[in-house]
């Protein structure tokens, strides 16, 4: 049942792992939770365990309809509170494979900023509201594994910290938050030796106490912090000697 006080979130990515993770938390806290994704079966799921509190929208952020999808949704829920990109895509490319780099740039770059730009307008028109992006640690530095990963998510980050200074700089009460995974047990997660990995629902719990504090990056689970500051501190030259 939803309080007086419950908000209006919107998901973007939520089919699955931390999205459908964060959409079940925030459904069982009272609030009103839109979800998104291109699964349908997955995301009526969701709808289906809390009726008349979730609303959902079909359609794939690579697609040409992102801005009219999202606006039917928020019409639905009648308004926004927090818009949460957290859709990814990232695969390992050791050749180089213009496939895998497209459909990463075009996931986690273009689709990413043509929601973030509509949220922040959004939220700036009605005076508050909190944008945040899924982005990773993996922002920090470049990856000769999967090269359009980290740089998309680099790019993701860094326009958070720009969107971040902008609404500071015009005095809106607009909260931005910069949400970096290291390794969380999801599909997502690629490769050998992944140490410190995160069971979805730590990682998810998480994420959202520190959307509800409004904070503006937090390293997920909270331990990949330390590994964040080494790899500031660690030369380049050395760096890309072991990367």
């Amino acid at each position: 049942m939803m309080s007086s006080s419950a908000k209006k979130i919107i998901i973007i990515g939520a089919s699955s792992g931390i999205g459908r993770a964060l959409a079940v938390l925030y459904a069982r806290a009272g609030h009103r939770v839109g979800i998104t994704g291109r699964n349908k079966m997955l995301l009526e799921a969701v709808k289906a365990e809390f009726p008349g509190q979730v609303e959902m929208a079909v359609f794939d952020v690579t697609g040409p309809d992102n801005i009219p999808q999202l606006e039917a949704l928020i019409q639905k829920m009648g308004g926004m509170d927090l818009l949460l990109y957290n859709s990814g895509y990232g695969e390992v490319s050791k050749v180089l494979e213009w496939p895998i780099e497209k459909e990463t740039t075009q996931t986690n770059v273009n689709g990413f900023l043509e929601i973030a730009v509509y949220g922040f307008n959004y939220f700036v028109r009605q005076g508050h509201g909190h944008l945040a992006g899924t982005s990773s640690l993996a922002s920090a530095a470049g990856n000769g594994i999967a090269p359009a990963y980290s740089a998309s998510k680099a790019f993701m980050s860094v326009y958070l910290e720009g969107l971040y200074i902008k609404a500071r700089k015009m005095k809106v009460p607009v909260v931005i938050t910069d949400i970096q995974p290291g390794f969380i047990d999801t599909k997502m997660s690629k490769g050998e030796g992944r140490f410190w990995q995160a069971p979805v629902q730590k990682a998810a719990r998480q994420i959202f106490r520190a959307l509800e504090q409004g904070r503006f990056r937090v390293y997920i689970t909270r331990r990949w912090w330390l590994i964040a500051q080494l790899l500031k501190l660690l030369p380049g030259v050395l760096y890309r000697r072991i990367a």
